[in-house]
């Protein structure tokens, strides 16, 4: 592609010439992609220049992300695919393309945004070199399935060698305790030949007894064998697991490795870390920092408790798995448990969650809740006590910790170090892509935001993990014409501070991608009648249409016979609550059709300590009056339980209203999720998650929320198309509950997880993927850039 538009250059000069006098006229020193192409557009149209639209013009066009524009140079950044960059400078006169690289391209952008900073030196980062030897994956439509391609290039690698191989898998298997208790193998064997020929012996005598029988039963033959515990609950199970072994030995394949390493009951104990917010099973959501990541991480605590229990049992190991949701203890609590120090998770046995106080420099305990944005001077000596305090619950080491967001990712790097422990992260939402140019200019974002803690954190966290899961493939590797969240860590700047040249492989088989669900025992189909919670139906009906209640609600909805549109989520301006409010307000045509029903935030400035959903309650108000929306919309600033928020998406269901997910961005989109699950038609923004959640017209909508005409015209164009005929609500209702059993479930999510787990923890053990080199070189970069950046937190 680059080398067609070289030599588009050379042949089609009027061309080229054109375009860039009109980029150069816009007197803007940055144009980004949709303002590159808008403008090549309105160019052919006026003018008549037959290499305007040259196919590589288009081509090149259609793939820049960005311009920097200083008469008379004009720098682009072409991604030509998933993390394939080129760097380009073309001079106005003599219109000649030149490459350049990514460092030369970085040094221009910052001279251009902070001219002030001068010619000093930056420090320059990349991890490239750290990576080369290291197996990644070819093509970009598989980003996001490192496990499958990781377990067939090192399987390949390590069986190539076959007494090397039987070695690693004999002190692997030797390694496996659970409370004291040997599992797989009860006494060290001197060989992979002395093994081979015990597990055969074990099969011989396995075929000869009842498939049935218990592990208890038959344990006192097995163990003059050698073997322990683990390797199945019945004689039909162990013997599964010893032929699938004893394949591996005799004809190593991948597909029968990860199928062994996927049974090995390895996992009993987990940590879970998510410090910020206000984390708690009741009245929390809805707080500042507070909102799908604490539903996700107590179902995903659910359900990976529910699939370690049951995996232990079938593997006959006699065990009670435990799990640990290490968070921050907050003595003023507002009203929630979030000055208790450990609260049982409910629906679990043995799942627990943790608090931990943030502390001063002099070991005062900070009572108070603090913005996830200024949270980075107090995280190291809060993973110090948080060791401390998780040894003491479990007995011992984690067999694996996960990180959530930002802040809980960094401190499961420094925990894993310490503790020798895989890592796994989930970022949930990297905030570098929902702040334009937040990175660029960081400095006029650090009072705050804090952007040069949290972008070094999140650098040093995903260059720590062993693995790292998403939701969705975007949120790696964006789409045609978006970059991924994680591809925007790979070439950034941040002037004055550092300049990123290589920042994360996308192509790592550490990236894999397990969705989460929808609790299936709370958001269940509205047809469902027998197990719907008729009790709560006046309340819901005082909620949507009772009298306001002051604090609680705005707005009485006047014609009770429109259906509702649903949309509810914390009031920032990311997920845009207000834009709805407005593209309904400005929308006569959808007045016309339907009610809108808004959840979210406080109704009263005093209610919120947020800076930012402040601003988004004061635009609310001025909305409902700019509009006259107090008849046709009911604004409720209430937090809702679950069960609750499950009967209300039913509710809306009952009078074939839909639910709109507005967010400008939306890193996955559970409320989606739930509202899908729930039976209810959906219409969620095209940026993020929620595009590979949902089919087009086939299980939802998806719309731009860049584009509120758009989006009201679609959503009333549907609601009129179901009022003359119903049955076009039912196909997109059928449609999206069979979408989320397909795909979107916590058992797949938890079978899932466990298994890369067990795989991921097995290849830490027997090859270079400690990559001790890389973690030295982010030792490095934490103690001389993360810590003294956010120690200068403290003193502003």
């Amino acid at each position: 592609m680059i080398n067609a538009f070289i030599k588009f250059v050379q042949s089609h000069r009027e061309a080229i010439y054109l375009l860039l006098r009109r980029y150069f006229a816009e007197s803007r020193t940055f144009l980004l992609q949709s303002d590159l192409g808008k403008i090549h557009e309105s160019l052919c149209q006026e003018t008549e220049c037959a290499g305007l639209e040259d196919a590589a013009l288009r081509t090149v066009v259609r793939h820049m992300e960005e311009a920097i524009l200083v008469e008379p140079w004009a720098y682009f950044t072409i991604r030509e695919g998933v993390g394939i960059w080129h760097y380009l400078r073309i001079h106005l006169e003599q219109l000649i393309p030149e490459h350049i690289d990514v460092s030369d391209y970085l040094r221009f952008k910052e001279a251009r945004a902070e001219p002030e900073l001068g010619s000093d030196e930056t420090l320059e980062v990349d991890f490239g070199p750290f990576n080369r030897e290291f197996p990644k994956l070819k093509d970009a439509r598989s980003i996001g399935q490192g496990m499958n391609f990781l377990n067939r290039q090192l399987a390949s690698r390590l069986f190539s060698t076959p007494g090397e191989a039987e070695g690693e898998l004999l002190r692997f298997l030797s390694l496996h305790a659970i409370d004291g208790q040997s599992l797989m193998l009860q006494a060290p064997f001197q060989s992979g030949k002395d093994l081979r020929g015990a597990l055969r012996d074990a099969l011989t005598w396995l075929e000869r007894q009842d498939d049935a029988k218990a592990w208890a039963e038959c344990s006192e033959t097995l163990r003059k064998l050698g073997f322990a515990a683990g390797w199945g609950g019945t004689v039909g199970r162990i013997a599964e697991t010893m032929s699938l072994l004893l394949d591996i030995l005799e004809a190593p394949a991948a597909a029968a490795l990860e199928a062994f390493l996927a049974r090995i009951p390895m996992i009993s104990r987990l940590l879970i870390l998510s410090p910020h917010g206000f984390f708690g099973q009741a009245n929390v959501l809805g707080r500042p920092d507070t909102g799908g990541q604490v539903v996700y991480i107590l179902d995903q605590a659910r359900a990976l408790e529910r699939e370690m229990r049951e995996r232990l049992a079938l593997q006959g190991v006699e065990v009670e798995p435990k799990i640990l949701i290490a968070t921050r203890l907050i003595p003023d609590a507002q009203g929630t448990t979030c000055n208790q120090r450990l609260e049982k998770v409910a629906g679990c046995r043995n799942t627990w969650i943790l608090r931990v106080p943030f502390r001063k420099a002099n070991g005062e305990i900070v009572p108070h809740w603090i913005s996830r944005f200024a949270i980075w001077p107090y995280l190291e000596s809060y993973s110090r006590e948080v060791e401390h305090e998780v040894l003491g619950e479990l007995g011992g080491r984690p067999d694996m910790i996960i990180g959530n967001y930002s802040d809980g990712n960094l401190i499961a790097s420094l925990l894993s170090r310490r503790l020798g422990v895989t890592q796994c992260n989930i970022a949930h939402a990297l905030e570098k892509t929902k702040y334009l140019f937040s990175a660029l200019y960081w400095r006029h974002n650090e009072e705050r935001y804090h952007f040069s803690c949290q972008y070094t954190a999140d650098l040093i966290a995903m260059n720590s993990a062993d693995f790292i899961i998403t939701s969705t493939h975007q949120e790696i590797a964006g789409t045609a014409n978006t970059i991924g969240q994680y591809e925007s860590y790979c070439r950034y700047t941040m002037p004055g501070l550092y300049r990123v040249l290589n920042g994360i492989e996308l192509y790592d088989p550490k990236f894999n991608i397990v969705s989460p669900g929808a609790d299936a025992e709370v958001y269940f189909p509205y047809a469902e009648i027998d197990r719907r919670l008729k009790g709560l139906w006046p309340e819901i009906e005082a909620l949507i249409y009772g009298e306001v209640q002051p604090g609680m609600a705005r707005g009485s909805l006047m014609d009770r016979n429109r259906p509702l549109i649903l949309s509810l989520a914390r009031l920032d301006y990311i997920k845009n609550l207000t834009g709805l409010v407005d593209w309904f307000g400005a929308s006569p045509r959808l007045r016309r059709c339907a009610n809108l029903l808004v959840i979210g935030g406080s109704i009263s400035q005093e209610g919120s300590e947020d800076h930012e959903e402040r601003a988004q309650i004061q635009r609310m108000h001025e909305l409902m009056d700019r509009h006259r929306l107090d008849g046709e919309v009911r604004w409720l600033g209430v937090r809702l339980d679950r069960n609750m928020t499950g009967e209300i998406y039913r509710y809306v269901a009952d009078g074939r209203g839909v639910f709109v997910q507005p967010a400008l961005f939306e890193a996955f989109g559970l409320t989606v999720i739930e509202a899908m699950a729930s039976g209810l038609p959906t219409f969620a923004t095209c940026h993020g998650g929620p595009s590979e959640i949902i089919q087009h017209n086939r299980s939802g909508f998806h719309i731009d929320p860049n584009d509120g005409a758009a989006t009201a015209h679609a959503i009333a164009k549907f609601l009129e198309l179901c009022a003359a005929s119903p049955d076009e609500w039912n196909r997109i209702s059928t449609g999206a509950l069979g979408r989320i059993e397909q795909r979107y479930t916590w058992k797949i999510y938890a079978e899932r997880l466990m298994t890369l787990a067990r795989i991921f923890g097995f290849w830490k053990y027997v090859s270079d993927l400690e990559r001790q080199e890389t973690r030295r070189y982010l030792d490095m970069f934490y103690h001389l850039q993360f810590r003294p950046l956010a120690r200068a937190i403290l003193h502003e």
